[in-house]
């Protein structure tokens, strides 16, 4: 199943500053619900866990997170995830393309779902990463 979400959301610095902090893997993850670092694995890459809610069933995803794409003068940087569900068959992997300017910023993000998460269906799926993606980029907001 794949989702396509875009969200904006606001930040203190300059778009410099603000570019920084996004880029900063070790400082952004622990902004998602759930969302923990592993392990540092390159200037731009990491392994992560997420233990992501959905209804009754928790489901924890271990993966890499990677800033694949990074422009700093257009202050645009593309991370992917790429991560499986612990003790199942079903991944969860996205991109997530951020631009940032000075105080605020935009989130594009790309959600490929499979196994026991997709099977909650398209709706569920939808609302549960939005209600994640919003509390992240409202964590954003205070870095």
């Amino acid at each position: 199943m794949a989702v396509a979400l875009d969200h904006t959301f606001s930040m203190s610095g300059t778009a410099d500053e603000n570019f920084a902090k996004i880029c900063n893997l070790e400082l952004v993850i622990p902004c998602v619900e759930g969302g923990s670092v592993v392990e540092k694995t390159g200037d731009d890459a990491v392994k992560a866990e997420i233990v992501v809610r959905m209804g009754a069933m928790s489901m924890k995803f271990s993966g890499t997170v990677e800033i694949t794409e990074k422009d700093e003068a257009a202050h645009r940087a593309l991370m992917t995830v790429k991560s499986r569900e612990a003790g199942g068959q079903g991944h969860a992997n996205a991109t997530a393309e951020f631009t940032i300017s000075d105080n605020s910023g935009s989130l594009h993000t790309n959600a490929q779902i499979t196994g026991k998460a997709a099977s909650m269906g398209e709706g569920v799926v939808h609302g549960v990463l939005d209600a994640l993606i919003n509390d992240f980029t409202g964590k954003l907001s205070k870095l």
